[in-house]
């Protein structure tokens, strides 16, 4: 009777690891329209090995990447660092029949689109134009394809970087948990901007009841992290290499801690990418380029507060972006210089990493993983 139930127990497990699907989708910098730019792999979950499923050219720069909340639709920044240039473009993901197909493209109006996001409901396409430092506010059609832009919203002020803060430089966009506002952080302005957002209205953002918090002078923040929880919230600063840590409640951040990344050695920029959370709360994760080339953990305390754990090697050149899996048990990394994709199991209880596989693919930029 008992080797009956630890049969059926073992089934279930089983079932429950091989009964949906995640894929994971790389975006990169691929200026030449007939090399690959977008890939699609399938992650097995048991041994974090990576199988190719498609992938799709003729397409310039998709540098980065976000999901519908079904996964079938697939959206990304594309003619990124491309002059006078700057589009986001829709595909159509067929996990069944292994297809990814363009479905049309909108002029974000501002140059080099280095990040975007989807509302809760689906219907809106928000994004970050980093150079022509602006915000673009798209509809999303039923179809998946994206409407023209109804809202486009620039920024000038700088900081006191000379070399990398003339002007504003906004680098991301964020739904809050209830979607109720937008948060962009600003790297060339060091602010963290915050918008009231509306998903019936006809221009969901609005201006004129915007707000920011200001970062240290000369921090330039750059990604941004909600807390499962929905009371905390993290903004990792590119340059100045250091987290800051926000309680969030109705449109207001307020900070709770300030903590700078170890590093090797002093440096003027300091080059952290990205920063996320585990799915269980316990863990932030910051990727850091330049002289690191690393990730730093952290365990989040009982207020919201970070308490370094480790920082381990990300196995290669320059970590631009990285993403972990829904279930907690994955971190997949890409270092763009060194053309060179790790798979990480996580230790969900020490929150350290171990490599398990290991990918070539050109100058990848965005990694996204979604389980169907």
């Amino acid at each position: 009777m008992k080797k009956t139930i630890l049969l059926l127990l073992a089934l279930i497990s089983f079932y429950t690891t091989y009964s949906q699907n995640s894929y994971v989708f790389f975006g990169s910098y691929t200026p030449d329209k007939n090399a690959e730019g977008i890939y699609v792999y399938q992650l097995d979950t048991i041994k974090g090995k990576l199988t190719k499923i498609t992938s799709i050219n003729n397409i310039s720069n998709p540098s980065y990447l976000s999901l519908s909340n079904d996964g079938k639709f697939l959206y990304a920044c594309t003619e990124s660092r491309t002059p006078n240039a700057g589009s986001v473009s829709s595909f159509k993901f067929d996990p069944q029949n292994k297809s990814l197909t363009f479905l049309n493209s909108q002029k974000t109006n501002g140059e080099n689109p280095a990040y975007l996001s989807i509302d809760h409901t689906g219907k809106w396409l928000v994004d970050a134009n980093y150079t022509g430092s602006s915000i673009s506010v798209f509809p999303i059609a039923e179809d998946g394809k994206i409407d023209p832009i109804v809202q486009y919203i620039p920024f000038t002020e700088g900081s006191i970087n000379p070399e990398r803060q003339k002007s504003s430089h906004v680098h991301s966009v964020f739904f809050s948990p209830d979607n109720n506002y937008i948060i962009s952080p600003d790297l060339g302005a060091d602010k963290i901007r915050i918008f009231p957002f509306d998903s019936y209205k006809k221009e969901p953002l609005d201006t004129s009841n915007s707000s920011f918090v200001k970062s240290i002078p000369g921090s330039g923040p750059r990604h941004f992290a909600f807390h499962p929880n929905k009371k905390w919230s993290y903004s990792i600063e590119e340059i100045a290499g250091a987290i800051s840590a926000y309680s969030f409640e109705k449109g207001q951040l307020n900070l709770i801690d300030r903590i700078k990344i170890q590093s090797k050695k002093e440096t003027k920029d300091f080059g952290s990418a990205e920063i996320l959370i585990s799915p269980d709360g316990k863990f932030l994760y910051v990727s850091n380029r330049g002289i690191e080339n690393n990730i730093s953990i952290y365990s989040i305390e009982k207020d919201g507060s970070l308490k370094n754990v480790s920082t381990q090697s990300s196995l290669g050149n320059h970590p631009r972006n990285f993403a972990i899996d829904p279930s907690g048990k994955f971190l997949i990394v890409a270092n763009m210089n060194s053309q060179s994709i790790i798979v990480f199991k996580r230790n969900q209880q020490t929150g350290l990493l171990k490599k398990v596989s290991k990918l070539k693919l050109k100058n990848i930029s965005c990694v996204k993983i979604k389980t169907m």
